[in-house]
């Protein structure tokens, strides 16, 4: 066997092992969340925070990520806010629960209620679900998660839509930016980098270690001194400070 054939070889047989324990790993600390949460009477805090400081870090260290958090210091963790980031990997969400220093909610696809251990500890954590496929069912799931961060709740929203293939920034769909107007909240511009070297989003699981860097920039406000910013308006100054941390 030729020795590029052999280290390919190598790397799968190691990437299974890691998507073994990925599995094991989620599935074994969102049990242990499920069972804290009911014994609790439904209080969502620890639940949450073991994802922060025990399910997100198991999972990077697994994949051999390296975490660098830039910007915590100009946000006012104690106010909601609209976290919209950029999309590259599904590690994406690790990244941002091991960063945020709060209690972090998400707007997630639809889809994703139906993934064992993720959907269901998602749905007990309160997170939000929205059907892209149906635009009144969509404009309901941004109604809740409005109501969700008026709560006093962080929610993430990742406003491509999807993950991109080329590390490009694609444009920002202003109905997410609705959540931050109708909760009269600040939308804060996060960037992640190396998410998609270290976990790319297309193939099977096929972790390289790496750098991942979250950028916190300045949160934005909803108007400026002429007036209320649109949620247009809104995304397309969100996408520009994305970029900016970027660069």
């Amino acid at each position: 066997m030729q020795p590029a054939s052999l280290w390919r070889w190598l790397w799968t047989a190691f990437n299974l092992l890691q998507f073994g324990f990925t599995l094991l790993w989620t599935a074994g600390l969102i049990s242990v969340a499920l069972l804290l949460h009911a014994l609790s009477g439904g209080d969502r805090r620890l639940p949450l925070r073991m994802a922060a400081r025990c399910w997100a870090p198991g999972l990077l260290g697994g994949a051999g990520a390296r975490l660098e958090v830039e910007g915590l210091e100009r946000v006012d963790w104690s106010r909601p806010h609209v976290l919209v980031a950029n999309h590259q990997s599904v590690i994406d969400i690790c990244a941002l629960f091991r960063a945020v220093p709060v209690p972090l909610h998400f707007l997630l696809k639809q889809e994703m209620d139906r993934v064992p251990f993720v959907g269901w500890y998602a749905k007990a954590m309160g997170m939000v679900f929205i059907r892209r496929d149906n635009r009144r069912a969509a404009t309901a799931s941004l109604r809740r998660a409005a109501t969700l961060v008026r709560g006093g709740a962080i929610l993430c929203i990742f406003p491509e839509g999807t993950r991109s293939r080329d590390g490009s920034v694609a444009a920002f769909k202003p109905g997410a930016f609705q959540v931050a107007i109708d909760a009269g909240a600040q939308v804060l511009p996060v960037a992640l980098e190396g998410t998609g070297a270290v976990l790319p989003p297309d193939g099977f699981f096929r972790v390289r270690p790496g750098r991942i860097r979250v950028r916190f920039g300045a949160p934005l406000p909803l108007a400026t001194d002429v007036g209320p910013l649109d949620r247009s308006a809104l995304a397309a100054q969100a996408r520009s400070a994305v970029l900016g941390l970027l660069r």
